[in-house]
């Protein structure tokens, strides 16, 4: 009997910079792919790394993010000569991006700057956005990937000054596999049969049942998605911004 397998991966990249949108601008390029691989709901071995030379200069801003110099950088292979390998690796596997159309923004360009006949992105893999998937489970809240990894207690321990394409890829298989793992404790009622009578367990219901329904008496007003949007934004920005006060009081 033949088993479905399932092929996934966790990927990230590091740019040049960006502008206060979040999407590519002004010839910013890829300088660091960081891709990690999932079979059936278990990491791997396999992943795919490289850092990239991106013929111009690493903004500042960037640098500060991500700790990759012009320097480092100068001897490095262009995105056109591991495009292939690359390609080979993700193919036909669900990619998981967090915030898809950032990365995806880049990775087509450098598909389009490459010169040959390259498809883009999304007709080489299923792209699943795990942002979205977050802002879905967690409405209002923040939704970055340091936000999900503390909520999962995920590398908790770690302090992360600096990010990389291939932790931060790790990181994200990780929080996605917690995130879409569904319920993994012991159900609640299913522990209360081994130390309670019937009886019990019957007046329990009948009072959760009461609260149920007097708490839907009351009117409930729910945000729009524009509002839950526009809300997870300010709360990313936030977060960004006080990274930036800090690094800046501990120059």
């Amino acid at each position: 009997m033949s088993t479905n397998i399932v092929r996934q991966i966790a990927l990230d990249t590091e740019t040049t910079g960006m502008n206060k949108f979040g999407i590519h601008y002004e010839g910013h390029r890829i300088i660091e792919i960081g891709a990690v691989e999932i079979m059936n709901r278990h990491l791997t071995d396999e992943i795919f790394h490289v850092y990239m030379r991106p013929n111009r200069i690493v903004d500042i801003e960037a640098f500060q993010v991500h700790g990759i110099s012009d320097q480092f950088l100068k001897n490095k292979p262009t995105f056109s000569e591991i495009v292939n390998e690359f390609l080979k690796f993700i193919h036909g596997s669900e990619l998981i991006i967090h915030n898809a159309p950032f990365d995806l923004g880049f990775l087509n360009q450098e598909l389009r700057m490459c010169n040959v006949n390259l498809k883009k992105m999304e007709s080489y893999c299923v792209i699943i956005d795990s942002l979205k998937l977050a802002r879905k489970k967690f409405p209002g809240q923040r939704n970055n990937l340091d936000a999900l990894c503390e909520r999962y207690f995920i590398n908790t321990d770690k302090r992360r000054d600096l990010h990389s394409a291939l932790i931060d890829a790790r990181l994200l298989a990780n929080v996605f596999l917690s995130m879409s793992g569904g319920q993994t404790k012991i159900e609640f009622m299913e522990m209360m049969n081994t130390n309670m009578s019937d009886n019990k367990i019957n007046d329990l219901t009948r009072l959760g049942n009461m609260k149920c329904t007097r708490a839907t008496s009351l009117k409930i007003i729910h945000a729009n998605e524009q509002e839950k949007l526009a809300h997870e934004e300010y709360l990313d920005r936030l977060q960004q911004v006080n990274k930036r006060c800090i690094w800046r009081s501990n120059e």
